[in-house]
């Protein structure tokens, strides 16, 4: 299989955490909303000199589908690992968390354009995007796998070359890696369906449409647990790293974001939300 081409990392984490990626196909419908909690702060090396889309807020642009990271409540407000982590840094930096959700192709261009501050959903750094964005260190390690119905004869990793369709969200890694010709160790473009959301792809798998589903690890462990008649396979489709992305140049806001991270690693923050939804289990 693939292997990302990770950014080398000033902040680590291990964690099970799933990775996204990609940068064709249309977005989808997008819609807005912000998070509570606006503090002043500012990173140990002094206030940097950036300026962000609004004055007094930190604009995320997202895909809010994709739990446990970035989902919606309940109550329409937004929440999952990325949200807080992401409302820490805004805290940080003595500024109001904004959220905007979009399709997932459309979260990385605002970013990649200046419609947002930063992207985070789960995005992994590869060479392509390195050429249009820039990246935080990365934050998150990410295990993308595959889910199939029980029974079903795809029973390894290595069986989705048997398989007829599989299916994968758009723009994804997933998506990217399936799609990609047999000779760069993808399926072919026929072979792969591209699907709005990852919900869209297991409710596919779950009708017969399609085989099987590759995504990230955590919100399979979701779907599967929320669908009986799902298995995840043993093994991993890819392991990647993951990071924030701003508009290309950006280096001041880049620093201040890089600071934020390392803070909030150091105090250990990013742990506490990640054990907040994701069991030591």
């Amino acid at each position: 299989m693939k292997k990302i081409l990770a950014m080398a990392m000033a902040v680590v984490m291990a964690l099970g955490l799933s990775a996204c990626g990609g940068s064709n196909s249309a977005a989808s419908s997008s819609a807005a909303g912000s998070v509570s909690g606006s503090a002043s702060g500012s990173v140990s090396n002094g206030d940097p000199a950036f300026t962000t889309v609004t004055p007094g807020k930190l604009t995320m642009s997202t895909n809010a589908s994709f739990p446990p990271y970035e989902m919606v409540a309940d109550d329409g407000s937004f929440e999952g690992i990325d949200i807080e982590v992401a409302g820490a840094i805004a805290e940080k930096l003595g500024l109001e968390l904004q959220v905007d959700d979009m399709g997932f192709d459309a979260a990385l261009q605002a970013a990649q354009t200046g419609k947002s501050d930063m992207v985070m959903a789960g995005v992994t750094v590869t060479e392509e995007r390195q050429a249009v964005m820039d990246f935080s260190n990365s934050y998150a390690n990410g295990v993308q796998v595959v889910i199939v119905k029980e029974g079903s004869p795809i029973q390894t990793v290595d069986d989705l070359a048997n398989a007829n369709m599989i299916g994968c969200q758009m723009g994804t890694t997933g998506y990217i890696y399936c799609s990609d010709t047999p000779e760069n160790g993808g399926f072919g473009e026929d072979h792969v369906t591209p699907y709005d959301d990852g919900a869209a792809a297991v409710q596919a798998l779950m009708n017969g449409q399609i085989d099987a589903v590759v995504i990230d690890n955590m919100p399979a462990q979701e779907y599967v647990a929320a669908n009986p008649g799902l298995k995840i396979l043993d093994g991993e489709f890819t392991n990647e790293d993951y990071a924030i992305g701003v508009a290309k140049g950006n280096t001041a806001l880049l620093d201040a974001i890089n600071g934020a991270l390392e803070e909030l690693t150091n105090d250990g923050t990013i742990q506490s939300i990640v054990d907040k939804y994701i069991s030591a289990n």
